[in-house]
């Protein structure tokens, strides 16, 4: 075994060791740290007002996040071996909470970014020790339901995040934002440092700054210039793309990479990468236009749109764990594939919304559109991490994660950006560009031609399903 391999324990000591105290553990640090991802953005518009300062900067409050996670989490699968299970999590979740409180009390928006790129790194890192903590834990027959266990975990969590920040500012300060999910975090501390236990012993293996520097500007400057940055398609996406080749050619150098890219010599783990990514752009084209429709041009308030979508979503959570156990009893193949059709015939409906469909309409065909994602997300990707060796978890869930945050990342702006063009392209043939009414019309226009890419990432997605087949870990 290579030295920069993770050494598990042995399954004789893994069977002695309660599984339940350490998944709620570390489930509940992952709900709240998952959960303030999407809890601030609602309340924007009173930060701006408070704080005095104008959208541009308080969007720096999300760039930073996802810039943080984004630089972060290709780096967790060489931190995962530097360092025991315990020491993650309870570092990770301290992170987490420090952030927290320096967000709730900060007295200016220089300190509540401080806060939140703190917080952020908690996150970053949390996410991956989760994902290989099940992997080593359960049996190649239990994975399905263990993750998904973590997909409601992760789907809930974001999904109530507006909801419930509504209904906190509608009574308290932004502040309570951050001091409610306080006392939930240093709870997850307590109940960790009493009951979690190291399922893997670190191996510490070489740190190559050269593969963390490039590994920081591309991975990093990729996120933050499709997500937030006004030259995102210039010169920072430039030398994120530069940065990013010159990376994988070292990582495919090196005796002990970053990241190991040779887990994309498995069939299985190289297909389900790809999938996931075409999921994820789908899912974002959906997440990321959606609000655009509900309150551009159905005239639905923020609290509204929320509550719209909070079915889906809860839909998507509870299924979950149900996907989980139908993977771990009959495979991938009789859940991926028959839920890809489903998302192209979503999209395809999705396509002809107009001013006049009804909210029972969009209420209908998002929770479809979350039940299907439910049965493709946690399956294929415990199928293809399934297939890999010990040695290539963390790396395979640093490569899943990285990859997600991209697509992600990408999505958001193609969507928003073919959005946008649409409706300019409308209002330029209209009579009375300046009307409000024509004004929804061409944002309706815009979003029916973004929603014609979604269906067609949806066929792909179909497509790649076909190829999805039960794995085995190799014998080595």
């Amino acid at each position: 075994m290579s030295s920069t391999t993770p050494t598990s324990f042995a399954s004789s000591e893994l069977e002695n060791v309660k599984r339940l105290p350490i998944m709620i553990s570390l489930i509940i640090g992952a709900f709240f740290s998952i959960l303030n991802e999407t809890l601030l953005n609602i309340a924007f518009p009173k930060l701006m007002v408070e704080l005095n300062v104008t959208a541009s900067t308080l969007q720096w409050l999300a760039t930073s996040y996802m810039l943080i996670v984004g630089v972060l989490v290709p780096a967790s699968a060489l931190v995962m071996q530097w360092f025991t299970t315990r020491q993650m999590f309870l570092g990770a979740m301290t992170l987490f909470t420090v952030g927290t409180l320096i967000s709730g009390i900060a007295p200016h928006f220089a300190i509540l970014l401080i806060g939140r790129m703190i917080q952020a790194a908690g996150t970053g890192l949390l996410m991956p020790v989760l994902m290989n903590t099940i992997l080593v834990l359960y049996p190649l027959e239990k994975r399905g339901t263990a993750m998904g266990t973590l997909g409601l975990v992760m789907m809930f969590a974001p999904a109530i995040g507006p909801t419930l920040s509504g209904l906190i500012l509608e009574s308290l300060h932004w502040r309570w934002l951050f001091f409610l999910v306080l006392p939930f975090a240093v709870f997850s501390i307590v109940f960790a440092f009493i009951y979690l236990k190291n399922v893997s012993e670190p191996t510490k293996p070489k740190i190559d700054i050269i593969s963390v520097l490039l590994s920081t500007i591309g991975f990093g400057g990729f996120v933050y210039g499709f997500s937030g940055s006004e030259d995102g398609f210039t010169g920072i996406i430039v030398v994120s793309i530069i940065a990013l080749i010159l990376f994988v050619f070292r990582q495919m150098r090196l005796k002990e990479p970053l990241l190991d890219l040779r887990a994309f010599k498995y069939p299985m783990f190289a297909v389900t990468t790809v999938l996931l990514i075409v999921v994820m752009m789908t899912l974002f084209s959906t997440l990321s236009l959606l609000p655009f429709l509900f309150q551009g041009a159905l005239g639905l308030t923020v609290f509204a749109s929320g509550l719209l979508l909070l079915p889906g979503s809860f839909v998507n959570g509870l299924m979950s764990p149900v996907a989980g156990k139908l993977f771990d009893r009959f495979g991938p193949r009789v859940l991926v594939i028959p839920a890809t059709g489903m998302v192209v015939i979503i999209m395809w409906f999705f396509m002809q919304v107009t001013m006049n469909t009804s909210k029972i309409t969009f209420l209908v065909l998002h929770i479809c559109l979350m039940f299907a994602l439910s049965m493709i997300m946690m399956p294929a990707q415990t199928n293809g991490l399934n297939q890999l060796p010990p040695r290539y978890y963390p790396h395979g869930i640093a490569i899943l994660n990285t990859l997600s945050q991209i697509a992600g990342a990408i999505g958001v702006a193609f969507f928003i950006g073919v959005m946008t063009a649409g409706q300019h392209r409308f209002l330029e043939q209209s009579s009375d560009p300046s009307s409000p009414a024509e004004i929804s019309e061409g944002l309706v226009a815009g979003i029916n031609n973004a929603f014609m890419y979604g269906f067609a990432l949806a066929c792909i997605a179909f497509v790649l399903a076909l190829f999805i087949k039960r794995t085995q870990p190799p014998k080595e």
